[in-house]
């Protein structure tokens, strides 16, 4: 099984480091465009879906696959294939931040962020950290599925602005001068992440708008939520309210069955010389 297993987080590696070679070598035979496409979505979400989520089902797979049926539990090679895929992105990963860090010799011997950083929380701590925030890709992924297959379906039943992904879902930090290797790598993690999160939490407030326009009992909570969901402010119906104002918000904001139902403040309900258009007329 050891050899099964080996084979699996090998090929794995090799699969993501050649894949990472790949993406490298498209701007030098010419075809930077293609390359361009692959930093915004939908062209991102193929490569991201690869690199996070597509190991960690493949591996499994080929564990029970590959293993004679009965020798051992279903369980057990599920476990040992995640296990591997994990490890096998962790190599790719440290492999490529190394090679391209000796490829860039002039930038790492500049000032660096990782340096920076290491001095502020001590170099185990700054790598532990990082590595610890990749328990969250899987969640951000399901994010973004959400945001392709559950969304759009919503925008058309009750009429929700749609959006132009690749504004929000893009990445651009590797054309910053001086970012190599490990700063490059964690920089485009997090790149990817904020916009997955922003357009998460831009669809939100349409839904929450739309669907239940009411303030919080919780001051607290309303005083935090109002960050991302600035309507609570700005029209939802006041937490002691009666139903009747719960409907009276719905009807001020919303035009009917012909018109877009996006949040309060969206910017479609801005008039052309950029001033808020009147609902009370």
């Amino acid at each position: 099984m050891f050899i099964t297993w080996l084979t699996v987080a090998g090929v794995i590696c090799a699969a993501l480091l050649l894949a990472t070679a790949l993406l490298h070598l498209l701007p030098k035979i010419g075809l930077a465009p293609l390359t361009d496409w692959f930093t915004r979505a939908p062209g991102l979400d193929l490569w991201i879906f690869y690199f996070t989520i597509i190991p960690l089902v493949a591996a499994p797979i080929a564990m029970v696959q590959l293993t004679e049926p009965g020798q051992y539990a279903t369980w057990l090679l599920i476990l040992l294939g995640l296990a591997a895929a994990i490890i096998a992105q962790m190599i790719a990963v440290l492999v490529w931040t190394r090679l391209h860090e000796l490829a860039n010799p002039a930038a790492i011997k500049g000032p660096r962020l990782v340096s920076q950083i290491n001095r502020n929380v001590a170099p185990w701590r700054n790598h532990l950290a990082v590595w610890w925030t990749t328990l969250a890709a899987p969640v951000f992924a399901l994010v973004r599925l959400a945001e392709l297959f559950v969304y759009p379906p919503l925008a058309w039943i009750v009429h929700l602005p749609k959006y132009k992904t690749a504004d929000w879902v893009n990445v651009s930090r590797h054309k910053f001068e001086g970012l190599v290797g490990h700063d490059l790598i964690w920089c485009l993690y997090c790149d990817w992440m904020t916009g997955v999160w922003s357009l998460g939490t831009e669809m939100l407030r349409n839904v929450e708008s739309f669907w239940c326009p009411i303030r919080f009992y919780s001051g607290k909570k309303c005083e935090n939520c109002a960050i991302d969901f600035p309507d609570l402010d700005a029209g939802w119906a006041p937490s002691d309210g009666t139903m009747q104002d719960v409907v009276d918000a719905h009807a001020k904001h919303y035009p009917g069955p012909d018109g877009d139902n996006q949040w309060f403040g969206h910017p479609a309900r801005l008039t052309q010389d950029g001033k808020p258009i009147d609902e009370s007329e």
